[in-house]
């Protein structure tokens, strides 16, 4: 009987979460990048992604992209780890093998679905995703199809909020016009190879020869591709041993000579490797830097922190600290950031910018903690400044409003947004910064979830 693998990705999920516990920041263009303007976006909202915003990008890129209607938020992640937990525990009641690839993804093989129609199927994702929003109250999208690539593929055709399923029968009418990259193993440099004999589709990579392909591309990667663009993806699905490390690396086609363009390389992998940091939802104490010179010489060089941390400017700035140049090693062909020792548990440093010292080529380094103070519309403070003690989106508590975060501080006064999950949008309420009554709160309590995490199922 044809096997289904599905494909779940909780939709935006930081800044789906940031929506869910804040409701004032439902439909707004969220960008989830902390406070101070030099970091990269962890999240982006659909209504940010409309402006181009996404990811990765750096946060006043995304800013500039989005304009006034832009809100900052800092990240939480005691808030996504327990939004987490709770959206695996609710798949975890209908499906028996879960292959977990991140805080927010994961692949299932539901064994009730073994030779059901694509009708079935449907049917069957919906319901789950209806659960987990009638449970969690976060959107998810579900692929569907007949191995892990293309149910993968299904699940980004599906966003946001949907389901779209592939059928084996109709794998090369959906799949074949996609972009080849849209295939695992398929970066830049590979599509660029495949762009000189004319192929930039799936379809186009999939009716190549064997020869062909090995000619191209080379032998076991390029068979590897080559099937699964013809739609035979064999692997099963089963839980994943926990990732002991998580890392980015690129080759490039022309040798690195400058000082200027190893920098750029560094901070493109230490990135991207960032980014699957957050995906992974826990800190990181070893950072490696790993340099493949002209001459096929490695090179790997190592340093620990005595904390875990997924701060993207600690860790970027590590990395700055381990990185030859030119100069020292030669041409440098390829760049890759690791960071190891991943643990659940982070800790508050009380000068992190200790560790943030040295920038590109030694200098010393000109890092803020946190995003922009870039906010707008009812979601902002007239007035947004850093106060004395408080964080611009902090979460405070006040025994006369309840929970909050903060909006704005400056001036002698703290502009709060009391609500939670539970409240729908709260009133904005300005207090003395010196209010003896407001403190700060646990991110968590947000979600208002307190029968379930007293250990209560819900």
């Amino acid at each position: 009987m044809d096997r289904w693998v599905l494909h779940i990705d909780m939709d935006a999920f930081f800044a789906s979460c940031e929506q869910l516990t804040r409701p004032t920041l439902r439909g707004r263009p969220v960008l989830v990048a902390g406070v101070g303007g030099r970091g990269v976006v962890a999240g982006a909202s659909y209504e940010a992604r409309a402006y181009g915003a996404r990811s990765a990008m750096p946060t006043h890129h995304a800013a500039r992209l989005v304009g006034p209607k832009a809100v900052l938020v800092a990240p939480r992640k005691a808030v996504y780890s327990v939004a987490s937990k709770r959206v695996f525990e609710v798949i975890s009641r209908r499906v028996d093998v879960l292959e977990r690839l991140s805080i927010d993804e994961a692949y299932m093989e539901p064994q009730e679905l073994q030779g059901a129609t694509p009708g079935e199927v449907r049917e069957w994702a919906n319901r789950l995703r209806a659960e987990i929003r009638e449970v969690t109250g976060l959107p998810s999208s579900i692929g569907a199809g007949s191995g892990k690539q293309y149910a993968k593929i299904g699940s980004g055709q599906a966003k946001p909020n949907g389901v779209f399923i592939i059928p084996r029968e109709r794998q090369d009418e959906i799949v074949g016009p996609l972009p080849v990259g849209e295939l695992w193993g398929a970066g830049p440099v590979t599509q660029g190879k495949l762009a000189a004999v004319g192929v930039k589709t799936i379809g186009e990579l999939a009716a190549l020869s064997e020869r062909e392909v090995e000619i191209t591309l080379g032998g076991v990667v390029g068979k590897q591709l080559w099937r699964l663009a013809q739609g035979i993806d064999e692997r099963e699905v089963r839980p994943r041993a926990e990732a002991k490390q998580v890392s980015a690396e690129h080759t490039y086609p022309r040798d690195l000579h400058t000082a200027a363009e190893v920098d750029a390389a560094l901070r493109r992998a230490a990135e991207a490797a960032h980014e699957r940091l957050l995906r992974d939802g826990r800190g990181a104490r070893t950072v490696t830097v790993k340099l493949r010179m002209a001459d096929f010489r490695i090179e790997s060089r190592s340093l620990s922190l005595p904390y875990a941390t997924d701060d993207a400017e600690t860790l970027t700035a590590i990395a700055f600290k381990l990185v030859r140049y030119p100069g020292e090693v030669g041409p440098i062909r390829l760049v890759g950031v690791g960071y190891s020792g991943l643990e659940e548990t982070l800790q508050d440093v009380l000068f992190p910018e200790l560790d943030r010292e040295v920038a590109p080529g030694g200098a010393e380094a000109d890092f803020e903690v946190g995003v922009s103070d870039h906010e707008a519309g009812e979601a902002a403070a007239p007035d947004v400044g850093e106060a004395e003690g408080w964080r611009a989106t902090q979460d405070v508590f006040h025994p006369d409003y309840g929970h909050g975060w903060i909006q704005g501080a400056g001036h002698g006064w703290v502009t709060v947004r009391f609500e939670t999950r539970e409240t729908g949008p709260g009133r904005a309420v300005s207090l003395r910064e010196s209010d003896p009554d407001l403190r700060p709160a646990d991110p968590v309590d947000s979600l208002a979830w307190g029968d379930w995490l007293d250990g209560d199922s819900a």
